[in-house]
This record gives C-alpha cells, sequence and structure tokens, in this order.
C-alpha cells in the first residue's frame, strides 16, 4: 500500500463563528456540500503502544458504512500519512494493514481496546481559491472517554484539506475565513485530545516534543518539521495560558519561541527571504511582554524567598513583594492582550503559511535549491559542528569573560542545545542514544550556570525597571532599601556561578559529539 498524505490545515473556533461562516458568500456559494454524523472509536493497546509510534487507528461509522484509517504524526502538524479503507464492521480489520507501519508494532495478537470516542456533524464545502480545490469542513461535535470517568471535552473546528493544487492556495484560503472570523491555529488531532482526555492531561502545561524527523529527509523537510514542532508547543501552551494565568505555561511557550527563532538561526540563508526577516523581527518584537512577565515570575518565585530566608526580620521584603506582584499583574494582562489580540492569530498563520508556502521554498537562486534538498543528516552535522565549534571559543576562560561576553556564549550553548534535541531523531540506535544523553548532559550543565549567572543581570533589571524607575520614591525607603539588598545578594553567588560555568565549559568541550 503506497503512503498517501493528507495536506490538511485545522483552524479553532467558537460555534457562533460556524453559523457566521455558512452564511458567507464563500461557503454559500461552493461548488459542491455535504453534511454527516460522523461517530469514530479509536484503538490502542492497554500500553498505548500505538501512541508510542506516532499512530493512530480509527473506526468510523458513516450511516451504514464503516471506515477504518491510520495515521501517522507525519511532519509534526501538517502534512501526514494515511491509510484509509471500507471495512466490514466496527471492530478493526488489521488484515487490511499489512502495507501499512502497524505490523511492525503490534504483535499478532495485540490487543486492542477502544479507549475513546468521536461524535461529529461535519458539513463540508468545495471551493476554489487561486488554482487549487481546498474542501473546508465545519465539525461540531464531542469526545467521550467512558473508560476515564465519562470525561468529555467539546469539538467545534474548521478543516481545510487541499484536495488538488498548491498548498500556497490553502494558506490564502485560511487568510480569508480568518478575515471573517477569529480562528486560531489548531495543533492538535482529535486522536491527540481523546487520550489527553483519557489521561486526564487535557488541560496540563507542555513541554518541548521530540521532534519527528523521518529517515531520508531532506534539509527543507527537517526546517518544517522543526518549526511545526516549534509552533505545536507554542499553542498547546498557549491554549493553558487562555485558560488561566499559569507561570509554567507562560514559560514554556516563551521557550517554545526561543526554540522556534533558533531554528531560523540554525538553518540560516537556506531559508532567508524578506518575508521571512519580517515576521521574525515581528515574532520578536510582540513577544517582548512574556519575558516582562516570566523575569517578575523567577523574582517572587526565586530571589524573593531566598532573600526571606536570609533576612526573616527584614520588613521592607513585604512592600517588595506587594510592588513586585502588582507589576506581574500588569505583565500578565500585557500577555492576555496580546495572545486575545488579532495581529497575534495573523502572525501565526502567517508564519505557518510563510514555513510551508514561502519564498524560500521556491528561489532557484544559486545553490539553494540543492541545499535545500540535502540530506538532513548532512546539514545536521555540519550545523553542529559548526555550533560547537563556536560555543568552544567562545567559551575559553569563561570564568575571566565580561557579562557581554558570557552573554554571547550563553546564546551560543542555547542554540547548540536546541540544534541537538531538533536533530536527534536523525541519530538512531543505542550508541548514538547513549552520546546524545551524556552531550545532552554536558550542555545542560554548562547552561545552568550561564542561566543562573544571567538571572543575577535580570535580577538587577527587575529592580531597576519595576521598582527603582517605576516607582521610584513612592515606593518607600524600606522598600527600596530591600530591593537594594536582594540584588547586592544575588551577585555575591557570581564568583561561584563563574567558575562552576568554566568546569562545565570543560566538559562540554571533552564530551563525543553524538553526530560523529
Amino acid at each position: 500500500m503506497s503512503e498517501p498524505r493528507e495536506i490538511e490545515l485545522k483552524l479553532e473556533c467558537e460555534p457562533s463563528d460556524l453559523a457566521v461562516l455558512q452564511d458567507h458568500p464563500l461557503l454559500r456559494e461552493a461548488s459542491e456540500r455535504g453534511e454527516a454524523d460522523l461517530v469514530s472509536a479509536y484503538y490502542d493497546t492497554p500500553e498505548r503502544d500505538l501512541r508510542e509510534a506516532g499512530l493512530g487507528l480509527r473506526v468510523r461509522r458513516i450511516g451504514e458504512r464503516f471506515v477504518q484509517t491510520l495515521k501517522a504524526e507525519g511532519d509534526g502538524l501538517f502534512a501526514r500519512p494515511e491509510w484509509e479503507q471500507a471495512i466490514e464492521g466496527p471492530a478493526p480489520d488489521l488484515g487490511a494493514l499489512a502495507d501499512t507501519p502497524l505490523p511492525g508494532i503490534l504483535d499478532a495478537d495485540a490487543t486492542l481496546a477502544p479507549l475513546f470516542t468521536t461524535a461529529v456533524t461535519r458539513k463540508t464545502y468545495r471551493v476554489s481559491q487561486g488554482s487549487s480545490t481546498v474542501e473546508i469542513a465545519l465539525d461540531t461535535g464531542r469526545i467521550e472517554a467512558p473508560a476515564a470517568g465519562d470525561r468529555i471535552a467539546t469539538i467545534c473546528e474548521i478543516e481545510l484539506e487541499l484536495k488538488e493544487g498548491e498548498a500556497s492556495d490553502l494558506f490564502a484560503l485560511a487568510h480569508a475565513v480568518a478575515a471573517l472570523v477569529p480562528v486560531r491555529l489548531g495543533v492538535r488531532t482529535k486522536a491527540e485530545r481523546g487520550y489527553a482526555l483519557a489521561d486526564g492531561t487535557l488541560e496540563r502545561v507542555h513541554k518541548a516534543e521530540a521532534v519527528p524527523l523521518r529517515e531520508g529527509a531532506s534539509a527543507a523537510d527537517a526546517f518544517r518539521t522543526i518549526a511545526h514542532a516549534c509552533l505545536r508547543h507554542m499553542r498547546l501552551n498557549e491554549a493553558v495560558l487562555l485558560e488561566r494565568r499559569d507561570a509554567g505555561a507562560l514559560h514554556q511557550m516563551r521557550v517554545a519561541i526561543r526554540r522556534l527563532r533558533s531554528a531560523f538561526s540554525l538553518f540560516g540563508d537556506l531559508v532567508e527571504d524578506a518575508q521571512g526577516e519580517r515576521l521574525q523581527a515581528e515574532l520578536k518584537r510582540m513577544t517582548e511582554p512574556l519575558g516582562r512577565a516570566r523575569n517578575l515570575d523567577v523574582f517572587l518565585s526565586t530571589t524573593l524567598p531566598a532573600e526571606r530566608e536570609r533576612h526573616p526580620d527584614e520588613v521592607g521584603l513585604l512592600g517588595l513583594e506587594r510592588q513586585l506582584e502588582e507589576a506581574r499583574t500588569k505583565a500578565y494582562a500585557e500577555v492576555e492582550a496580546l495572545i486575545t489580540s488579532e495581529a497575534w492569530r495573523a502572525l501565526l498563520l502567517d508564519l505557518i503559511g510563510w514555513i510551508n508556502a514561502g519564498p524560500w521554498l521556491r528561489d532557484r537562486s544559486g545553490d539553494r535549491p540543492v541545499r535545500r534538498d540535502e540530506p538532513a543528516r548532512d546539514f545536521a552535522e555540519r550545523e553542529l559542528d559548526r555550533r560547537r565549534r563556536q560555543v568552544k571559543k567562545r567559551g575559553r576562560r569563561l570564568d575571566r569573560l565580561s557579562p557581554e561576553e558570557r552573554h554571547r556564549v550563553r546564546i551560543a550553548a542555547k542554540k547548540l542545545r536546541y540544534g541537538a534535541e531538533f536533530f536527534a531523531g536523525l541519530y538512531p540506535g543505542r550508541k548514538a542514544g547513549r552520546r546524545h544523553a551524556a552531550f545532552a548532559k554536558a550542555l545542560s550543565g554548562l547552561q545552568d550556570q550561564l542561566g543562573a549567572l544571567n538571572d543575577i543581570a535580570t535580577a538587577h533589571e527587575v529592580v531597576r525597571t519595576e521598582v527603582v524607575a517605576e516607582a521610584g520614591i513612592a515606593a518607600g525607603a524600606s522598600t527600596l532599601f530591600a530591593a537594594g539588598m536582594a540584588a547586592a545578594d544575588v551577585e555575591t553567588r557570581e564568583r561561584e556561578l563563574l567558575d562552576e560555568a568554566a568546569e562545565a565549559h570543560a566538559e562540554l568541550v571533552d564530551a563525543k559529539p553524538f553526530w560523529r
């Protein structure tokens, strides 16, 4: 069986948005339309072997018919391999999946059971966009996980599937839809939401996941997959922040954005074009409120408690805490204004469109087409070597460097770490795995020490901007004294951290590259 690929973009919305869309000429004048009630059961083993392998298996009832579908994770967001066929009844027919990845995952006697079900009313419209044909599906319904305490989650989303034509037309249509109703980029399949519902993890904070780079991927494929993983990481935590103020979600959202910006840097001129540069600059500018909120979170959760322990009788610390709590409330309000804005939603659609259909993919000048098509593993080895040399060179005599020079080492180490995480999947096997773990541990040790040194600079910045400059004399003498005392205390650790950072740098230099 061949590996057909589903090219689909998911947009999340509210039920009222679907009503607006259905009344618009875009859908009223569609060439084809249909409506169906779809009931699907999703199957896996008790050990979740399919999910562990990045696969999803469902059996869908459409009227009196049953259709079995196996989906793989593909590039992590946009294009996914899919195998679909009609079967006789409601139970999976594993024999019909002999030419798929499934036999390599499950034993012949594996036990499969339904974990959750979806019940969806789907209204479909086939529209023309540019030179392409796109199917628009409006889905409303619910996910139920009976084995997990009858948990239920609602479904309200728009799916755009490219039936024929160019991916750029699909993204142009997404912008047309976004101009009519406030939609958000969707990054979770119904299967993923079902698993999370069944496991009770639907609204948890998400750390970065392994990047699903496939064997034989090109450098361009690798960039798209990595960028998709970063956007997914960001959106999953943005969803948590839309529900509640959560320091962990904000931190992970900021990490995801840093990882995406590092991906731009790692791939360099391979993905450069004017549109991409504009989007990178806009991403950096728009997400500045996250940095302010994060700095206040760290000071209030780490620096201030340590000060209380050192100076339990210092009354000014209470005033300092009140001052910074007020600042944090304002900072989170700015974050909320950002992530609920039309400009932010539009930027994410611009980014996903540029990643998959931007000018960088069409540029035929120089050697760029050849470099885009080179094996991702060759590109990774060259880039990781370059980044490692950079960290090695910049970190020499690290304990004697200026704060600005240490900052350059920290940024270089961060990019090397993200690159090592991004490309890890290209180096399978036990030996590569052990080397990767050792290299990552050494790199993490260096980053921890450099990060702690950066926290000292950040603590000074928080005191300067949020207390002295913002409140000034209104903060009160005791509060200003406590702020100065806190800044002085964190600075006393600098010499110790510098020695530890130098040792960590030496360990990293000695660590064997896992990509060689």
